[in-house]
């Protein structure tokens, strides 16, 4: 396999025919129709479809694509290295943030990444995973900081930073906000974030323990922050957090945790990777930038970063 007929495979999956691949790579359609064939001769698998309204991939060249988009991005990436190292061009980092450290040591961390790396060009995702495992799979983003507990076969791998305690969480006006045990709990409605495809899990981790059952359509799938927040605080739904989201508005004001006397799982925060896939000096520059202002943050002396060190425990 060559680069250029990758390119050319991820541009019609991209563009939806020859004539916008060719567009997009600025090439002659011929010359994407050459690349294109001379992947399926060499491969002997037929990798396009084409159609009246322009192209498809095959399941073949689906199965090809997420390999073909990893090897372009890593590609890339080694080529923006290598500039910044004759001092051309600028350089980007792409990467996946957990809603809580977002919202409580970004600004920090990325005031002391911007004092050493000035010129990066940072695009910052919200780290929830149907957001970002589909972004690692490409090779679009460089890494992710977030859970690594229910990370999904053997493609990633991962390295933790801290641990903390995941709480039930619950609107201050809640009839079961001073609940003690989970089996009072399991006929209210919840609102969780997790994969579709890794329900059983996700559930299974807060509710199998007790031998609990809770009944599929009483828990909201909720796959943003602000949306798991709104429900708790503005619908009334239990909610299930990692404790430092306590420190996040709106449930630093608006929520509390449920005092259970159950033991809940631990959460994690840590660094998570395609395992075939290095982290580039940029990278490792933003988490070094990221352990310091984590190892400080038991000096500070406001109220969010006191609380912070005291819901954390750091593993590096």
């Amino acid at each position: 396999m060559k680069l250029h007929q990758l390119q050319a495979l991820i541009a019609v999956a991209d563009g939806g025919g020859i004539r916008a691949a060719a567009r997009i790579l600025g090439l002659s359609q011929a010359a994407v129709t050459r690349a294109l064939r001379e992947l399926e001769e060499e491969q002997r698998l037929p990798l396009l479809i084409r159609h009246a309204g322009g192209a498809r991939l095959t399941d073949c060249g689906q199965v090809l694509l997420p390999r073909a988009r990893q090897i372009a991005a890593q590609l890339d990436s080694a080529e923006q290295e290598l500039a910044a190292l004759r001092g051309e061009g600028a350089q980007t980092l792409c990467i996946g943030i957990t809603p809580w450290l977002g919202q409580t040591l970004l600004g920090r961390v990325l005031q002391e990444f911007r004092e050493e790396l000035p010129t990066v060009q940072l695009e910052i995702y919200e780290g929830l995973q149907a957001v970002i495992l589909p972004l690692l799979r490409s090779g679009r983003m460089q890494f992710a900081l977030g859970p690594a507990s229910i990370l999904p076969g053997a493609e990633f791998t991962h390295q933790t930073l801290a641990d903390y305690r995941m709480r039930v969480v619950a609107r201050h006006a809640h009839p079961f906000a001073q609940a003690r045990s989970l089996a009072q709990l399991r006929e209210q409605e919840w609102a969780m974030n997790f994969v579709p495809e890794r329900y059983d899990e996700a559930v299974g981790e807060l509710f199998g323990g007790k031998g609990l059952q809770v009944s599929r359509e009483r828990i909201v799938c909720a796959h943003s922050a602000g949306m798991l927040s709104s429900l708790i605080v503005d619908a009334g739904l239990l909610g299930y957090a990692p404790e430092p989201m306590m420190l996040c508005e709106p449930l630093r004001s608006g929520a509390c945790a449920v005092p259970l006397e159950d033991r809940l799982p631990t959460g994690d925060i840590s660094i998570i990777r395609l395992r075939d896939q290095g982290l580039d000096a940029t990278s490792r520059q933003f988490i070094s930038c990221l352990q310091r202002v984590l190892k400080d943050n038991r000096r500070r002396r406001d109220t969010v970063g006191q609380r912070l060190a005291q819901m954390v425990t750091l593993r590096f």
